[in-house]
Order: structure tokens, then sequence, then C-alpha cells
């Protein structure tokens, strides 16, 4: 496959360290010299100094023979523009990343008429991933499958739950609960666990249940399972105008504490029923005096990263807040790991594994495509959902006779919209949607859960 990306930023630069381990023909388009040599160095693409929008450019990267371009150059316009040039040059696919509100009522009327394939907006998938957390507060990180009926939810196993030194078969029997666990990790290692891998406090372990089951779970070990009752948002940027919007409509009241006095104003017109605090969002004093103390949950997302793991670190000295800290830049993710500060977002992260999924798909040739993909477990594991099209080596096939990669679990079956936790006899039939968790990297087909 071949794919060109206009933008070689932050989240062009994620796409192509996660694109170069797909067996791809890989072309990088930017205007900074310096910015495609640092990334060449590292990635084995090929790399062009130039305008996206350009057609010499384009016609230099193959544009002719491309599979797919990607634009994801800091300018909306730009991006929808190289779509435009690449679909009149070639025949490729295009994905546009958008990013301004103005063009989030018009995403629809833009895709049909410029012939977009696809169209990423990375601060409102923040804002929805954030929006879904503070309605399910007690899990670290929620990721959605089949439309929401079934979740992947992340929690910390803590002390007063009681259930440290315990197999997971021995859990699951005691709270009768139709969870799957299917990964646990500490800091020595990660398991897609069996029945008798046991459980330790401090533990990060991901279910998946549909919500009604994990919210009956997460309440019969003690967690909180309301939506918080409040927030106070920290930066008034692009996400966290979303996430007010997601919050009103919710009718959950909030503030939102923005620096910038033309900013505040511009949210105080668009979002009526907030309450906007032009301020310092990390005066000590200020956020005391705004509730952090008492308040349910507290989102941090101003544009510094470090800014953002501070006041969380902050906040958790002085509440029992519900924390959210948003995270563009730092590579540390063992460490920040290690603070313990809640729930991190990863813009760019949500964004490569969008249009991940887009390749994934496309590259699909037995008859299943990849629905849904996430990196989880800090990029150590993959969380994959299948719609399974036609007939293929497992179709029909009891799942404990099917010779299954090792470090890979069949989590879930969800069949005429109905959800099931799978046991060995269970059978995966045509038109069923597939969950799967492995720590093999690349499914693309659900001929890949299988042993060569």
């Amino acid at each position: 496959m071949h794919i060109i990306i206009v933008g070689c930023g932050k989240v062009g630069r994620t796409l192509a360290e996660q694109l170069q381990e797909e067996n791809i023909d890989l072309y990088l388009i930017d205007t900074v010299e310096k910015t495609i040599n640092d990334i060449t160095e590292d990635i084995d693409a090929m790399g062009i100094v130039g305008n996206g929008a350009s057609i010499n450019t384009l016609m230099e990267a193959g544009i002719n023979t491309a599979d797919i371009l990607i634009a994801v150059t800091a300018s909306d316009e730009l991006n929808l523009l190289c779509c435009l040039i690449a679909q009149k040059t070639g025949r490729c696919h295009t994905i546009a990343r958008v990013r301004n509100p103005v063009y989030s009522q018009e995403i629809g009327f833009i895709k049909e008429k410029l012939g977009i394939s696809m169209i990423i907006n990375p601060e409102l998938a923040a804002a929805s991933e954030i929006s879904r957390l503070l309605r399910f507060p007690a899990a670290i990180k929620i990721d959605p499958f089949s439309r929401g009926r079934v979740e992947l939810l992340k929690f910390k196993v803590l002390p007063e739950f009681g259930l440290d030194g315990m197999p997971v078969s021995k859990i699951t029997e005691k709270y009768r609960c139709d969870v799957l666990f299917c990964a646990i990790e500490n800091k020595n290692e990660l398991s897609i666990p069996g029945g008798d891998h046991l459980v330790h406090n401090g533990d990060f372990v991901s279910i998946i249940a549909t919500p009604q089951n994990a919210a009956l779970f997460f309440k019969k070990i003690g967690l909180k399972t309301h939506q918080v009752r409040n927030a106070l948002i920290i930066g008034g940027g692009t996400i966290s105008y979303y996430l007010a919007k997601a919050l009103s409509d919710s009718r959950i009241p909030f503030k939102i504490i923005e620096q910038d006095s033309q900013r505040c104003e511009f949210l105080s017109e668009q979002l009526p029923s907030a309450t906007i605090i032009n301020g310092d969002g990390t005066d000590r004093s200020l956020l005391i005096e705004e509730g952090l103390e008492t308040v349910e949950s507290f989102v941090s997302l101003t544009n510094l990263d470090e800014e953002n793991i501070f006041l969380s670190l902050f906040a958790k000295t002085v509440t029992k807040a519900k924390l959210i800290a948003k995270v563009n830049r730092l590579p540390y993710t063992d460490i920040i790991d290690d603070l313990d500060i809640g729930s991190v977002i990863y813009p760019k992260y949500i964004t490569a594994d969008s249009i991940l999924r887009y390749v994934r798909a496309m590259q699909n040739t037995i008859g299943s495509n990849v629905e849904t993909l996430y990196h989880i477990l800090d990029n150590q594991a993959e969380a994959l959902e299948f719609a399974i099209h036609d007939y293929s080596p497992v179709v029909g096939v009891p799942l404990s006779d099917l010779k299954l990669k090792h470090n890979l679990l069949v989590c879930c079956l969800a069949r005429s919209g109905k959800i099931r936790i799978p046991r060995g006899q269970d059978t995966i039939q045509i038109g069923d949607n597939v969950i799967i968790v492995t720590t093999h990297k690349g499914l693309r087909d659900i001929c890949d859960i299988l042993e060569k």
C-alpha cells in the first residue's frame, strides 16, 4: 500500500511511526526541511520538502499510484485543498484533519461535496473521550465499541476493593457480573490474563462489558458509578469548547478558567449557560476560590503539557475530584503513569488510531473489516473490533477449538444487537462483530487471530 502524509507535526509524526509497522510504502511531505530530515532519520519513509497542495510536489510523492493521502497540517483549509487536488490528480482515498468548530456542523456536507473519504477532528474526539470519563469517573480510560454498546474500561485496583491476591476466575464468580478481564498491567509486566491470574493492589486492570454490567461490577467492588455533578476546566481552547458543549447537553454545571480576555468573551457568547472566569488557571488562590476543594471533576486543558501535569498533581493534594489532563507532546508516558494523576488524554494518539483503523480496513482481503481500533496499555497492545462479512476459517468453529495466538483474547461477540462475553463453545458467525485484545500488532483480518 502506498500512503502520502502531508504535514509532519505531532499527529503526522505519530501516524508515520505507527504506519511504518504496517508494511506500507510511506511518503512524507512538509514545508520545513529540518522537520523532514529529523523524521526520516528515525522512520523508514521517503521525505519530500514542499507544499502538499502543489501538484508537482504530489507528483513527486507518487500521487498517481497512491492509495491514501492523509493531510494533517496545521491549517484546515490547506488540508481540504490537499485532498481536493489529490483526488483530481490521482484516484486515491483522502483523509483530512479539520479542527475549527466553524466546520463541525458542516462535516457531512464537506465530505459529500468534496468527496473526502474521512474527516478527523482531534479536539472533538478528545472532548468526547473526556465526556465519557466524566459520565463514568470510576474508569481511568474508556474505549467504546459497537457504537457504545460495549466498552473497554481501565481502572486501578485499590486496597479497599478487597481484590488483592484473588484469581480472576474467583473475582468474576464472586461478583457474578458479566465482565471479562482482558488485560492486567503493573510496573513489571503486561498480561492477557487467564482465569488463574492473580490480581494485586496497584494493578491496572482493563475489563470489557456493556456499560450496565460494568457499572454493576464497579458498584459491587466499591467504586462510584454516578456521573460527576460539576466540573472545573482550566484552559479555554478548542477541546474545552467542545467539552463545554457536551457538558451543557448533559446538564452538568461547569466553570472554565481562561487567561485570554478575548477568548473569554468568545466563550461567553458561544456558551451562555457556562461560567467563564478570566484569570490564571495556575493561581492557587484562584483555584481554591473557585471551588477546587469540593469540585467533583478537574480537567486541565492548557496548551502546556507540563502545566497540565503540574495542575493535576496539585489538585490531587487538595481534592478527591476526578482528574483529567491533556498531554500533546511529552513522550515520557511511563513516568506520567507513575505520577498517578488520574486520566491522561493524548489527542494525537486518538487521531492516529482513527486513521490507522481506516488503513487496516482498506488492507483487508478475506471478508472481515476492522471497525474499531485502539492502541491500549501505553501502546503495548491493541483492542480491535472486526465485522464478519463472509465465510472464513474462524466461522462456525467453537472458540476452544481454534488455535489462537498466544496473548490474544476473544473478548466479546455482538450479534443482532445483543452482546455476549464468549465462552469456549461459542462460535463466530457471519454478521457478528468480534472484539479482540492482543499484544500482537498489525492484525488486519479476523483470520490473523490464528497461529500460522
